[in-house]
Protein backbone atom coordinates (compact mmCIF):
# COMPACT_ATOMS: atom_id res chain seq x y z
CA UNK A 1 0.00 0.00 0.00
CA UNK A 2 1.20 3.78 -0.98
CA UNK A 3 1.50 6.83 1.90
CA UNK A 4 -1.51 8.34 0.11
CA UNK A 5 -3.45 4.93 0.37
CA UNK A 6 -2.69 4.02 3.48
CA UNK A 7 -3.84 8.49 4.74
CA UNK A 8 -6.76 8.11 2.45
CA UNK A 9 -8.19 4.65 4.58
CA UNK A 10 -6.30 6.74 7.83
CA UNK A 11 -8.78 9.96 6.93
CA UNK A 12 -11.75 7.74 6.08
CA UNK A 13 -11.61 5.82 9.21
CA UNK A 14 -11.10 9.10 11.44
CA UNK A 15 -14.29 10.85 9.59
CA UNK A 16 -15.63 7.21 10.13
CA UNK A 17 -15.29 7.42 14.03
CA UNK A 18 -15.76 10.98 14.24
CA UNK A 19 -19.46 10.85 13.01
CA UNK A 20 -20.12 8.36 15.35
CA UNK A 21 -18.49 10.95 18.15
CA UNK A 22 -15.16 8.41 18.85
CA UNK A 23 -12.63 11.29 18.31
CA UNK A 24 -12.44 15.14 18.00
CA UNK A 25 -12.63 16.51 15.13
CA UNK A 26 -9.82 17.84 15.46
CA UNK A 27 -8.37 14.38 15.22
CA UNK A 28 -10.06 14.64 11.12
CA UNK A 29 -8.19 17.88 11.12
CA UNK A 30 -4.66 16.43 11.92
CA UNK A 31 -5.20 13.65 9.60
CA UNK A 32 -6.61 15.62 6.36
CA UNK A 33 -2.79 17.26 7.57
CA UNK A 34 -1.64 14.12 7.50
CA UNK A 35 -3.19 13.00 3.63
CA UNK A 36 -1.74 16.59 2.25
CA UNK A 37 2.21 15.31 3.71
CA UNK A 38 1.39 12.20 1.77
CA UNK A 39 0.73 13.67 -1.23
CA UNK A 40 -2.85 14.03 -1.30
CA UNK A 41 -3.93 17.32 -2.56
CA UNK A 42 -7.41 18.74 -3.82
CA UNK A 43 -8.99 22.12 -2.50
CA UNK A 44 -11.40 20.78 -0.11
CA UNK A 45 -8.72 18.40 1.59
CA UNK A 46 -6.26 21.83 1.85
CA UNK A 47 -9.28 24.35 3.12
CA UNK A 48 -9.87 20.76 5.98
CA UNK A 49 -6.56 20.80 6.93
CA UNK A 50 -6.17 24.31 7.69
CA UNK A 51 -8.60 24.98 10.57
CA UNK A 52 -6.82 25.38 13.73
CA UNK A 53 -8.75 23.33 16.94
CA UNK A 54 -10.65 26.43 17.68
CA UNK A 55 -12.47 25.91 13.94
CA UNK A 56 -12.47 22.40 13.90
CA UNK A 57 -15.73 21.54 16.02
CA UNK A 58 -17.50 24.20 14.13
CA UNK A 59 -16.32 23.66 10.69
CA UNK A 60 -15.37 20.24 10.41
CA UNK A 61 -19.44 18.97 10.07
CA UNK A 62 -19.80 21.40 7.09
CA UNK A 63 -15.71 20.71 5.45
CA UNK A 64 -15.70 17.32 5.80
CA UNK A 65 -17.78 15.83 2.86
CA UNK A 66 -16.59 18.05 -0.18
CA UNK A 67 -13.11 17.14 1.28
CA UNK A 68 -13.93 13.01 1.22
CA UNK A 69 -15.83 13.51 -2.45
CA UNK A 70 -13.01 15.35 -3.66
CA UNK A 71 -10.44 12.08 -3.12
CA UNK A 72 -13.37 9.80 -3.95
CA UNK A 73 -14.07 8.67 -0.27
CA UNK A 74 -17.56 8.57 1.12
CA UNK A 75 -19.07 10.72 4.12
CA UNK A 76 -21.55 8.75 6.35
CA UNK A 77 -24.13 10.38 7.65
CA UNK A 78 -24.26 10.53 11.64
CA UNK A 79 -25.89 7.60 13.03
CA UNK A 80 -26.19 5.69 9.83
CA UNK A 81 -25.91 1.95 9.88
CA UNK A 82 -22.74 1.93 7.17
CA UNK A 83 -21.40 4.69 9.00
CA UNK A 84 -21.59 2.75 12.17
CA UNK A 85 -20.26 -0.30 10.22
CA UNK A 86 -17.17 1.67 9.01
CA UNK A 87 -16.30 2.99 12.47
CA UNK A 88 -16.15 -0.53 14.40
CA UNK A 89 -13.63 -1.36 11.15
CA UNK A 90 -11.67 1.54 11.94
CA UNK A 91 -11.58 0.62 15.68
CA UNK A 92 -10.88 -3.17 14.24
CA UNK A 93 -7.81 -1.52 12.58
CA UNK A 94 -6.73 0.29 15.45
CA UNK A 95 -6.59 -2.30 17.59
CA UNK A 96 -4.60 -4.40 15.46
CA UNK A 97 -2.22 -1.42 15.21
CA UNK A 98 -1.94 -1.87 19.02
CA UNK A 99 -3.67 1.31 20.04
CA UNK A 100 -6.13 -0.34 22.02
CA UNK A 101 -6.07 -4.02 23.79
CA UNK A 102 -8.77 -6.34 22.80
CA UNK A 103 -10.52 -5.32 25.98
CA UNK A 104 -10.75 -1.85 25.82
CA UNK A 105 -11.80 -2.90 21.79
CA UNK A 106 -15.17 -4.80 22.71
CA UNK A 107 -15.57 -2.56 26.06
CA UNK A 108 -15.81 0.29 23.21
CA UNK A 109 -17.99 -1.71 20.57
CA UNK A 110 -20.59 -2.80 23.54
CA UNK A 111 -20.84 0.66 24.58
CA UNK A 112 -21.56 2.05 22.20
CA UNK A 113 -24.14 -0.71 20.19
CA UNK A 114 -24.96 -3.33 22.92
CA UNK A 115 -26.45 -6.40 21.00
CA UNK A 116 -28.08 -4.06 18.67
CA UNK A 117 -25.53 -3.95 15.82
CA UNK A 118 -25.51 -7.07 13.62
CA UNK A 119 -21.55 -6.81 12.73
CA UNK A 120 -20.59 -6.38 16.03
CA UNK A 121 -23.10 -9.01 17.88
CA UNK A 122 -19.86 -11.43 18.21
CA UNK A 123 -17.57 -8.87 20.07
CA UNK A 124 -20.86 -7.61 22.39
CA UNK A 125 -20.62 -11.53 23.45
CA UNK A 126 -17.16 -11.17 23.87
CA UNK A 127 -17.13 -8.78 25.51
CA UNK A 128 -19.36 -10.22 28.16
CA UNK A 129 -17.07 -13.31 28.09
CA UNK A 130 -14.67 -10.69 29.49
CA UNK A 131 -17.07 -10.27 32.62
CA UNK A 132 -17.24 -13.74 33.83
CA UNK A 133 -13.91 -14.97 33.38
CA UNK A 134 -13.47 -15.62 37.05
CA UNK A 135 -16.44 -18.27 36.67
CA UNK A 136 -15.82 -19.98 33.11
CA UNK A 137 -12.99 -22.05 32.20
CA UNK A 138 -11.46 -19.54 29.54
CA UNK A 139 -8.43 -17.36 30.11
CA UNK A 140 -7.49 -13.90 28.94
CA UNK A 141 -5.23 -14.71 26.03
CA UNK A 142 -7.68 -17.14 24.74
CA UNK A 143 -10.75 -14.22 24.93
CA UNK A 144 -8.01 -12.24 23.49
CA UNK A 145 -6.89 -14.15 20.38
CA UNK A 146 -10.64 -14.55 19.25
CA UNK A 147 -11.54 -10.54 19.09
CA UNK A 148 -8.30 -10.38 17.46
CA UNK A 149 -9.60 -12.81 14.99
CA UNK A 150 -12.87 -10.84 14.77
CA UNK A 151 -11.01 -7.44 14.62
CA UNK A 152 -8.67 -9.08 11.69
CA UNK A 153 -12.20 -10.23 9.94
CA UNK A 154 -13.39 -6.77 10.17
CA UNK A 155 -10.14 -5.10 9.24
CA UNK A 156 -9.58 -7.18 6.19
CA UNK A 157 -13.07 -6.39 4.65
CA UNK A 158 -12.48 -4.48 1.89
CA UNK A 159 -12.49 -0.25 2.11
CA UNK A 160 -14.78 -0.05 -0.61
CA UNK A 161 -14.81 4.48 -0.22
CA UNK A 162 -18.68 4.23 -0.97
CA UNK A 163 -19.38 1.76 1.98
Amino acid sequence: MTSTEAAAIALQDRAALWSVGEVRASDVVIAACDALVAGLDTPGLRILAACTRAEADYDVHDLLPAALDELGLAFHPVGSEVGQNAAVRALARRMLAGELTPREFTFRIHRRHGHELPLTERLAELDDEYDILECGDRTVDQVDAEVTAEARLLAAHPTDPRR
